[in-house]
């Protein structure tokens, strides 16, 4: 049986297209079974279209919230999906900036897999961190004072802030498991 989450408000954020769908929907449900109480943000709370492989269309998901709604004070968890197409689009989101910088200053874990990462590096997180993501990633995150490493799931922890980081959809499993170890340890 998997660590319960009872009482933790997980945050997931993407934007309105070109998300990976099981690295949105996987946490989203897992997490769900383990207690947490999750909300899934979109900058402007409409649907989200999802993609496999960010070229095969999947289903189109309903946010729970628009962004500008969130705020860090209500957060203990937050989680950023991957997909090129959607993590470009979160990293030029001024409240996606915002919110992760709150949340980081503030010592709450943040999540991110694949693509993810990309709006860690332009919200100016990941210096002095080491971050796994998808290999093309590399570059951005060292280039931003973090250290890369290939492996399922990195956790990396600075002034009390822990980043958890995953490289693609085949490490949801260990993924989803260091956000419950994080929150329920």
């Amino acid at each position: 049986m998997s660590a319960r989450l009872d009482g933790t408000h997980v945050l997931i954020v993407t934007s309105g297209a070109g998300v990976e769908h099981d690295e949105l929907v996987q946490p989203r449900d897992r997490l769900r079974e383990r207690g947490a109480r999750v909300t899934h943000a979109a900058p402007k709370g409409e649907a989200v279209h999802t993609y496999r492989h960010d070229l095969e269309p999947a289903e189109t998901v309903r946010p729970d919230a628009a962004l500008d709604a969130v705020h860090p004070d209500d957060v203990d968890v937050l989680v950023v999906p991957g997909g090129t197409v959607n993590a470009d689009n979160l990293r030029t989101d001024d409240r996606a900036r915002e919110l992760v910088r709150a949340l980081s200053a503030a010592g709450k874990p943040i999540a991110a897999i694949c693509h993810g990462p990309w709006l860690l590096v332009d919200a100016e997180v990941v210096r002095g961190m080491t971050l796994t993501s998808y290999p093309s990633l590399r570059t951005d995150i060292v280039n931003a004072g973090g250290t890369w490493v290939d492996e399922p799931v990195v956790r990396s922890v600075r002034d009390g802030f822990a980043l958890i980081t995953s490289r693609n959809p085949g490490d949801l499993p260990d993924f989803i498991d260091a956000i419950t170890a994080e929150k329920s340890g």
